[in-house]
C-alpha cells in the first residue's frame, strides 16, 4: 500500500510540474520561499504583540521625541542720537513661548505666552521703536535704578554725609532721576549653555547724585518650564544705596486689551506699606479689613474706587505689599496673577521684602503700542519686587531690610516669573 502511494505521487508530480511551468527546484525554492514569509509575518506579528503586551504591562520604554532646540536670536532694533546701536534679542524655548529683550535700558519687551487653548500673545505692554521708548515710555520693562521707587524729597545721608538727588517726582526722586538705569544702553552678552542674556554696565560715581562706581548686571533666563528668570549683581567701590528691579507693564488678554481690573490678583502679605499723598512711606500696616487685602484672589476691579485713604494717595493700588517668608527657601511666593477670559496664569517668586503693585493708575490712551492700540487707563499693571520705598531714610529700623551696598559686598536679587495656563 505505501509502494503504491509512492508510486502514485511520482508518475503525478511531473504532469503538476508540465502544467504549472515549474521545474522541481523551483518548486522547492517557492516552497522555501513561502515558509520564510510566512516565518517573517509570525515573527513580525509576534514582535508587535510583545511590545504591546510589555507597554499595557507599563514596561516599555518611552520613545524618546526631539525637542525643538532653545535658541537666542539677535537683531537691530535701532540707534541713539550718539550713533549707539541698539538690539534686540529673541529668546525662544522649546515649546515656543518668547521672550524679547533690548540692551536699552536692559528691559523686557515682549512676553508670548499661551493661554488655555496654547495660542500666544504678547503679555506686555511696549513700543515698536526705539524713539517711542527714548521720548515717551513710562519705563515700559525697563530695569530700574540705581533706586528704583522713591526717595523722599530726593535726599539721603549715608555715614553722615548728605547726597541730593534729583527731584523727579513731585517733591521725590524716582526710578534713579532723570536718566536713570532705563535710558542707557546695556553691553550685552548671550549665553553659551542656556537661553540667556546677560545685560551689563558701570554707573560712574555721582551719576544722578549716588556715590561709588557701580558695576551691576542683569540676566534674563527663558526656562522650558516657561519661566523668565531674572537675576541682579552688583558690586561698588564706596558706600552707596541700591534697589534694582524691572518694571514690566502686563495684560495678561495680550498687550492692547482695554483693562486688567477684570484680572484676579493674589497677594501673599499680612502687611502694607501706607504712604503719604506724595506716595513716600508713613507706616507699615496690616491687610486685615482694608481694600489692600490680597490675600485670596480678588478681581483687582473690585475694591479699587473704594473710599480708603490710602486709595485716593495713589489713584487706586500704587503700593508696597510685605512678601510673606514661609520656611527656609529664599524664594517666596509673592504673587499670583489670573486672567479668566484667557485662562493665563503668570506667578512670581522673589527673594526681596517686598512687591510693588502698580494698576496703571497714570495710563491715559496717550501712547500707541507696538500692535497698533492705544493703551488705555489701567490697561497694563507693574508687580515689581524689590525693597520698601524710601529705604536710605529708613536704615536700621526694624522691618526695613537694608538697601545700603558697600565695598566687598555683592548686592544679588533673584525674581522667577512662571507662566501657565488652566
Amino acid at each position: 500500500m505505501k509502494f503504491s502511494r509512492h508510486l502514485f505521487a511520482t508518475l503525478l508530480l511531473p504532469g503538476i510540474l508540465l502544467q504549472s511551468n515549474c521545474t522541481v527546484s523551483e518548486v522547492g525554492s517557492k516552497t522555501k520561499d513561502g515558509i520564510r514569509k510566512s516565518a517573517s509575518f509570525v515573527s513580525s506579528n509576534s514582535k508587535k504583540a510583545y511590545q504591546s503586551g510589555k507597554a499595557a504591562l507599563g514596561f516599555a520604554k518611552a520613545q524618546k521625541t526631539k525637542s525643538k532646540p532653545m535658541t537666542v536670536a539677535k537683531k537691530a532694533f535701532g540707534e541713539m542720537p550718539d550713533g549707539s546701536k541698539v538690539s534686540e534679542y529673541v529668546l525662544t524655548n522649546a515649546h515656543g513661548m518668547q521672550v524679547s529683550l533690548l540692551d536699552y535700558g536692559a528691559t523686557v519687551k515682549d512676553i508670548m505666552a499661551p493661554d488655555r487653548n496654547g495660542a500666544y500673545a504678547n503679555v506686555s505692554l511696549s513700543f515698536g521703536n526705539l524713539e517711542d521708548y527714548r521720548e515717551k515710555s513710562p519705563y515700559f520693562g525697563c530695569t530700574a535704578g540705581r533706586y528704583a521707587n522713591r526717595i523722599a524729597k530726593g535726599a539721603f545721608t549715608l555715614d553722615g554725609k548728605e547726597f541730593k538727588l534729583a527731584a523727579n517726582n513731585g517733591p521725590n526722586h524716582l526710578h534713579g532721576g532723570e536718566r536713570g538705569f532705563d535710558k542707557h544702553v546695556w553691553t550685552a552678552r548671550v549665553s553659551e549653555t542656556k537661553t540667556a542674556v546677560t545685560f551689563t554696565r558701570r554707573s560712574p560715581d555721582g551719576e544722578e547724585g549716588y556715590p561709588g562706581n557701580l558695576s551691576c548686571k542683569v540676566t534674563y533666563t527663558l526656562t522650558n518650564d516657561n519661566e523668565l528668570k531674572v537675576e541682579y549683581e552688583a558690586t561698588t567701590d564706596k558706600p552707596t544705596v541700591l534697589n534694582l528691579t524691572n518694571h514690566t507693564y502686563f495684560n495678561l488678554a495680550g498687550e492692547g486689551d482695554p483693562t486688567i481690573l477684570d484680572h484676579e490678583l493674589t497677594l501673599y502679605a499680612d502687611q502694607y506699606v501706607a504712604t503719604d499723598e506724595t506716595n513716600i512711606p508713613t507706616s507699615v500696616d496690616k491687610v486685615d479689613g482694608t481694600p489692600f487685602d490680597f490675600r485670596k484672589a480678588t478681581v483687582i476691579g473690585k475694591r479699587i474706587e473704594a473710599d480708603h485713604p490710602q486709595i485716593k494717595y495713589g489713584k487706586g493700588y500704587d503700593h508696597t505689599w510685605v512678601v510673606t517668608q514661609k520656611g527656609a527657601d529664599p524664594l517666596a511666593h509673592a504673587a499670583t496673577l489670573r486672567d479668566p477670559g484667557s485662562g493665563r496664569v503668570m506667578e512670581i517668586y522673589t527673594d526681596q521684602p517686598g512687591i510693588q503693585f502698580y494698576a496703571g493708575n497714570y495710563l491715559d490712551g496717550s501712547f500707541k503700542g507696538q500692535g497698533g492700540k492705544v493703551y488705555p487707563f489701567r490697561s497694563g499693571m507693574c508687580l515689581e519686587t524689590q525693597v520698601f520705598p524710601d529705604s536710605p531714610n529708613h536704615q536700621r529700623e526694624d522691618g526695613w531690610k537694608s538697601c545700603v551696598l558697600r565695598p566687598g559686598e555683592t548686592y544679588t536679587h533673584l525674581t522667577v516669573h512662571k507662566f501657565k495656563a488652566e
